[in-house]
């Protein structure tokens, strides 16, 4: 509904002035296609966190129903006041940086479906290697342990960079995911350590990096 209402802000814009460049319509159709491809297949992504951790209550309702659809599309907004002239190369870029994201993030939410649910299935056309016959340790999974956060970021990323360098502000939504990613990164690298204690000890030895690796 955000989305559509920047749409027609949009369009209402460029009759005064605002024109709809590849750096507004770029931002639109990422969050479209991002969307489309993700609503129809939750099965493959964990809704069951914020739940868990967070239980029903004020903070999830009052998150999920106002602070993201309002905060997260601070990029879109920004564009309609503001004109950015990008080059062919930094649209690309862009794209680029979307399309990782989103395949990182879509496959190792994927790969963990698929081995919740058949633990011999391979995972990049091998064997899975698995730990205390629990923890999968291959794929994205044997290159970060929270390797999907990496993704969200690569994707939260791409929905900025159309509003280029000239204000901090559009990166609202970047910066405080990151935030929120490693503090809940921590949460869940506590939680995992007491669930399953020498299983995970084994994988942190396996998989050093937490998000990105060589860096975290």
């Amino acid at each position: 509904m955000v989305t559509l209402l920047l749409c027609v802000a949009g369009s209402i814009s460029h009759d005064k002035g605002s024109s709809l460049k590849p750096h507004v319509s770029g931002n639109w159709i990422h969050d479209w296609w991002f969307g489309i491809q993700l609503n129809p297949q939750f099965m493959g992504i964990d809704l069951n966190w914020d739940i868990i951790a967070e239980r029903l209550g004020f903070m999830l309702v009052f998150g999920d129903l106002l602070w993201i659809p309002f905060t997260f599309s601070i990029q879109g907004w920004w564009l309609l006041r503001n004109k950015v002239d990008l080059t062919t190369a930094a649209v690309v870029a862009n794209c680029i940086v979307f399309l990782m994201g989103y395949r990182i993030f879509r496959g190792a939410n994927r790969q963990k479906h698929v081995f919740k649910k058949n633990p011999k299935a391979p995972i990049w056309g091998r064997p899975p290697k698995v730990i205390g016959g629990k923890l999968l340790a291959s794929g994205y999974w044997g290159i970060a342990r929270h390797c999907n956060y990496l993704g969200d970021l690569l994707l939260a990323l791409s929905f900025s960079l159309p509003c280029g360098i000239s204000s901090p502000i559009p990166y609202f939504y970047p910066t405080y995911l990151l935030i929120l990613l490693i503090w809940r990164e921590r949460r869940d690298e506590a939680r995992c350590a007491e669930k399953y204690k020498d299983i995970w000890a084994e994988y942190c030895k396996i998989v050093p990096w937490r998000i990105l690796p060589y860096v975290y």
